[in-house]
Order: C-alpha cells, then sequence, then structure tokens
C-alpha cells in the first residue's frame, strides 16, 4: 500500500504513544515524535518506508496550523507587539547568530560553516510553540502574541536566508535576489489586503449559500494551501501565505465556521509533523555525539532564552511576559531543517554539522512543552526572590479590601459573577493571568491582580486572610485544588465555591470541605431539559419540580452537601410551585419588631409566611408567636395581588424597594 500504510502505521502509533504520554501527564505532543522515532528509519523494526513522502505532507500541516492561526488572529491582536516583532526580532536573530558564530568558532570550524551554525539556531518553531500554547491554554494571552509576533518575523526571515546563506562567497548577487523577494513580498501583502478582503469574504458567501457543508470545508482548505501554493511559486514562504490567507478571511462572517472546521485536519497534519521530526533522531548518533550534543542543547538553550526574556524586558514587557517568552521559544525550528539541508546541498556544511543540527533540533522541540510548562513555578520563585517587586494590581481601593470575594480567573465565568457582585455593590478582586482579560477587566473598572492565583504570593496580594468568600472558575482540578489549599492555609475561615469539571473530583472537593460545588455540565443539561419539556407543553410547575428534584438528587447522591444546602434546593422548587418570594426586613418596615400574629399578615394581605431565614438558619412554617427582626429573610406565598398588597401595607415607608429578592425564575 506504500504511503497509506505508511500513514496507518503512523496514526496507530501515535495514538498508543499520545495515551501514554497523557497517562503520565506530558503532553500529547511528545508522543507524535516519539511514535516517529519508534517508526523512524533509524531504530530499525517496524519501519515506515516512504520518509520522505511523510516529511512533504507534514509541511500541510505546518500550513494549515498558520492558516488556522491566522483564523483566530486578527490584525489587531499582532498590534500591542508590533515594536518587538519588527525591531525585537531581528535583533534577536543577529544576537543569536552570533552566539552560534561564537560557538562554532569555540568548536573549531571554519567562519562560513560558523556563520551557517548560528543562521540555523536562530530560527525558532512555530508549529512545537503554537501546538504547546493551545495545549497549556495560553493562545490569546498578551505574552502568547509576543511569542507568534516574533515567529511570523522569523518565518519572514528565512526567505532572505535561503537567498543569502548559499552566496557567501557572492553577496552582490545576493541583494539583487534579496531585493526581488521582498518586491514580491510587498505586492504580495498588498493585494491580499485590498483585494483579498473584499474578494474572500464574497467567496465564502456565495459557497454559504449552497448549503453543502463539504463544499464549504473544501473551499477554506482550498484557500488556506492555495494561496499558500501562490507565495510558494512567487519565492516566499509556504506557511507565511498560508497565514495570511487566515488573518484575511478571519475579517469576514465565516471566520469562526471555517476555523471550527479546519481544526480536526489541522491535527491529523499537525501529527504527521511532530512524527517526521522524531523520524529525524538518529539514535546512534547521538550516543556517538553524546556530550557534544547535550552540551549544545544546554547552551542554544539558555542562550537563546535569555536573548528572548532579555529583549522582552527590554521592549517594556514585565511580569510573566519575559519568562514565557524566553521558556517558549528557546528551541531550534522546523525551518532550521529547511536550510540545513540547502547548506548540505552546496557544500557550506558538513555531513556531521548537519546531523548535530538535525539532533539538537529535534531534542528542543521534544524539551519544549516540558520546560514551558515551568513558567507559573519560575515566575513564583521569581516573586518569592525579589519581594519588593509588586504584583501588578489595578482598580484595587486606597483603603485595601476587606470582607471581600477572592475570585481566581476572570475568564467568561469569572467575569459574569464579578458583573453581579458589582452591580450588588459588593466588595471583590479578580485574580487573572491573561492580559487580553485583564484589559477588560480594567475597562469595566473590576479590581483585578495580574497573577498566577495558584501561588500563595498573589492570594496574599489580593487580601485573602480577611477575604469572605473564594470563588475558584478555574477548571483544572489540580490548579483549583492548589488554589483551594493555599486559600484556607490564609484564611481557615473562608468560605469556597468551586468549578466542577468532572464528577470523579467530587471527592477531592469534599475532602477539601467546599461549600459550593458547580457542575457546568449538569446546569447546561438541567437548561436544556426545560427547554424540551417546554416544548412538549409540560406546565412550569412540573418542569421545575423535575429538574430542582435532580439537581438536589444528583449532589446529595455525590457530595455530602450541608442540611440547609437541602433545605434550601426544597425552598428553591417550592419558589416556582407556590408563588413563594422571599423579602429582606429592614428597620423601616412596619412588620419589623412585630410578631406574625400582631401584624396580622394572612388576615391584612392574604399572603402566608412560609419560612424564616435568620443568620443562615432557617425556620420552616414560624408560627403566630415568632417575632420578626431586621435582616430576616421571610418566605411569602399568594397570589401576586395578595403579595403587592403586602409590600404597600408593610413596605410603603421605603423609599426603595432594592429589599426585595424577585421570584426566581
Amino acid at each position: 500500500m506504500g504511503i497509506a500504510t505508511d500513514i496507518i502505521l503512523l496514526v496507530v502509533m501515535a495514538f498508543f504513544c499520545g495515551l501514554l504520554m497523557q497517562r503520565l501527564h506530558q503532553p500529547i505532543i511528545l508522543g507524535y515524535i516519539l511514535a516517529g522515532v519508534i517508526l523512524g528509519p533509524h531504530t530499525g523494526g517496524l519501519t515506515i518506508s516512504e520518509t520522505h513522502d511523510i516529511e512533504l505532507l507534514a509541511e500541510i500541516g505546518v500550513g494549515l496550523l498558520l492558516f488556522a492561526l491566522g483564523l483566530e488572529f486578527s490584525h489587531k491582536d499582532l498590534k500591542p507587539v508590533k515594536w518587538i516583532a519588527l525591531v525585537g526580532t531581528p535583533l534577536q536573530i543577529g544576537l543569536t547568530l552570533a552566539l552560534g558564530f561564537g560557538i562554532g568558532q569555540l568548536m573549531g570550524w571554519d567562519i562560513k560553516a560558523s556563520i551557517w551554525f548560528g543562521s540555523l539556531i536562530s530560527l525558532s518553531s512555530t508549529m512545537v510553540i503554537l501546538k504547546t500554547l493551545m495545549n497549556q491554554g495560553w493562545l490569546g494571552t498578551l505574552s502568547s502574541k509576543v511569542m507568534i509576533g516574533m515567529l511570523i518575523i522569523q518565518d519572514l526571515a528565512v526567505v532572505p536566508m535561503l537567498i543569502l546563506l548559499p552566496l557567501l562567497n557572492d553577496p552582490a548577487a545576493g541583494m539583487v535576489q534579496l531585493g526581488s523577494a521582498a518586491i514580491k513580498a510587498a505586492v504580495f501583502l498588498i493585494a491580499m489586503f485590498v483585494l483579498g478582503i473584499k474578494l474572500l469574504p464574497w467567496l465564502m458567501r456565495q459557497i454559504a449559500k449552497l448549503g453543502s457543508r463539504e463544499l464549504f470545508l473544501l473551499s477554506i482548505v482550498a484557500i488556506g494551501l492555495g494561496i499558500g501554493y501562490l507565495t510558494y511559486l512567487v519565492g516566499l514562504s509556504f506557511a507565511f501565505g498560508a497565514f495570511i490567507a487566515g488573518m484575511v478571511l478571519n475579517e469576514s462572517d465565516y471566520g469562526h465556521q471555517a476555523l471550527s472546521d479546519i481544526i480536526p485536519l489541522r491535527d491529523v497534519f499537525g501529527l504527521l509533523f511532530f512524527a517526521s521530526v522524531g523520524m529525524l533522531l538518529d539514535p546512534k548518533f547521538l550516543l556517538d555525539h553524546f556530550t557534544t550534543i547535550v552540551l549544545l542543547v544546554v547552551i542554544i538553550s539558555l542562550g537563546k532564552g535569555m536573548i528572548f526574556s532579555l529583549l522582552a524586558w527590554l521592549f517594556r514587557y514585565r511580569n510573566v511576559i519575559p519568562i514565557a517568552v524566553g521558556l517558549g521559544l528557546f528551541q531550534i525550528g522546523e525551518f532550521s531543517f529547511v536550510l540545513a539541508r540547502i547548506g548540505l546541498s552546496t557544500g557550506s556544511i558538513s555531513n556531521e554539522l548537519y546531523n548535530l543540527v538535525l539532533t539538537t533540533a529535534v531534542l528542543t522541540m521534544i524539551f519544549t512543552p516540558i520546560i514551558s510548562s515551568q513558567t507559573a513555578r519560575l515566575y513564583a520563585l521569581k516573586k518569592r526572590w525579589f519581594q519588593k517587586e509588586p504584583l501588578e494590581s489595578i482598580n484595587i481601593p486606597e483603603q485595601g479590601l476587606d470582607d471581600h470575594v477572592v475570585i481566581a480567573g476572570g475568564g467568561r465565568v469569572g467575569l459574569q459573577i464579578a458583573t453581579t457582585l458589582h452591580r450588588l455593590s459588593l466588595p471583590f478582586v479578580l485574580i487573572e493571568l491573561d492580559q487580553r482579560r485583564i484589559e477588560q477587566a480594567k475597562g469595566t473598572g473590576y479590581a483585578v491582580i495580574y497573577g498566577d492565583a495558584s501561588q500563595e504570593i498573589v492570594l496574599e496580594a489580593a487580601s485573602m486572610a480577611r477575604a469572605a468568600l473564594l470563588v475558584v472558575t478555574i477548571p483544572s482540578i489540580v490548579v483549583s485544588q492548589t488554589i483551594v489549599s493555599h486559600g484556607q492555609r490564609l484564611n481557615p475561615r473562608v468560605e469556597v465555591v468551586a468549578r466542577l469539571s468532572d464528577p470523579e473530583f467530587f471527592t477531592v472537593f469534599s475532602e477539601l470541605e467546599v461549600t459550593g460545588l458547580v457542575y457546568p455540565e449538569l446546569e447546561a443539561g438541567l437548561e436544556m431539559a426545560r427547554q424540551v419539556l417546554l416544548a412538549l407543553h409540560v406546565p412550569v410547575t412540573e418542569i421545575q419540580r423535575q429538574t430542582e428534584t435532580l439537581r438536589r438528587e444528583y449532589f446529595i447522591s455525590n457530595t455530602s452537601q450541608s442540611k440547609a444546602y437541602q433545605i434550601l434546593s426544597q425552598f428553591r422548587s417550592a419558589e416556582q410551585e407556590f408563588d413563594l418570594e422571599w423579602i429582606s426586613i429592614s428597620s423601616q418596615c412596619l412588620i419589623c419588631d412585630q410578631t406574625i400574629g400582631e401584624a396580622e399578615i394572612r388576615k391584612r394581605t392574604g399572603v402566608s409566611v412560609v419560612g424564616i431565614l435568620r443568620e443562615g438558619k432557617l425556620e420552616p412554617n414560624p408560627g403566630p408567636e415568632f417575632r420578626l427582626q431586621e435582616k430576616d429573610l421571610v418566605a411569602v406565598i399568594g397570589s401576586g395581588q395578595a403579595r403587592q398588597a403586602f409590600h404597600q401595607v408593610f413596605f410603603a415607608r421605603e423609599s426603595s424597594p432594592a429589599e426585595i429578592i424577585p421570584q426566581a425564575a
């Protein structure tokens, strides 16, 4: 079957290796690389026969990844990082080239080989870092935008490198070709952003009108790969063309659907790329040159990491960004493979140098997900070593925070909670590590701290010791567990409400004595059940009774919720069934400091008092001798007319109905 057999073997082996890495809590892409090593031509046993063809297919994976990246990123997203991308990247390439040249001279290579080596290690891996950012959930953060901006310029720098490096002995001819490439790039960009912005959205509208999902998917692939191929024909980078096509298509109304459809195809071809990287690793060569390769990996990783971190700091990026950029872009990139092949074919570098670069590049790619994942920990250490460096905090009151809510995670859920608390004028502070969300919270005037909530020093900055409530909206169980543990250590009396990502973690939160759990999938299922029953014309009271019963049974069967929680769940069910309304008693209302019998509530208004909630304790069905006090929550049932009469008779002196707790929907 030829290449078909090779692809089948790779997919099956990648599945098992990916499963192994998942069990070991390592990035899945390491499993793909391991699959390539096992099936590669250097390890014996079961071997891929058409290695070169797999490498060619892997180039499609690079193109699709960059196309998908373009669909996710608008040109507006790159504006905040334009200076470090346009100015910082050439500086980085120059500094890394100098580092590589120095290493080459120390290794005893000639000047030409040293320049080649410096150029090869100056590039970082777009494919590896993007996949790593996706897996770690960092895509969209300011640090990821810095990395992507620099990677884009690096990919563009490949073109002049391909022209100039083989022509080191004839610089004049190289400058002519370089000028030609610059003109072609300018013409392509103008054509794409002037004509493409109008033409591509119109084309997608016409295809969408046909109503065929297959044609829609095919058109997306054709646009991404087709435009990439056009840039390749004019002497530019195939991946660069695909990225620009994605950015242009992102401006249309069909960008999100296009991204959703292209992701599975992108992931399959991405698998082939990482497997092809693994196939390049020759274990025998690695063992024969072990000391040299380890030394190169360490020097290059440390050198490039320090260069990237220093540049991020010089361009005034602070907090975690310099660390994230340094730990993310230290590896040697896939375009170095292309450059190395050119150097070998033109006799510019020796076969030994080619293998050294290849092996070093593969190892740095393998280490990238592991090292990049240490960003938060290293940032925490930095904070401990430099205690005088304050955390970035925004809109924190001058008098500080006290008896407030700490919201760990400023995503959609966290911002919704913050919005509700803000409307009720309740104090709170958000903790978030995503710069995009930080800016969003800053724009609304919310108190926010830039940092990782799983680090104790960040919780201290949020005044956790004086907080009334900790809300954890982060789905990761490991991160949530750490946040709750640190929070309870700083404030043993704090109550905790946490997001539950999987029912298997009920026990973990139960051991932590979490007072409230929210399971989003359960809530979504109950809401869909309501919609289904409404469409089937089931009575509203029966719908509410069934869904609340399901929620109560689910949590009671899986957790040890307090008795008060169970009683409140029953009251919540009763609200819909009996037109129940909760009302807060203030000092101004006429029934304050009166018994139910003295006030003659039922006789005068027609409503019945069915419950009193006082200082967290529920008194069901209070008798006529029960005396109402300020801050009591009173549950009354009755017709709408009766409840209106209740407000008019006993709350007429109140200037605002804000104390009334409306009926739950």
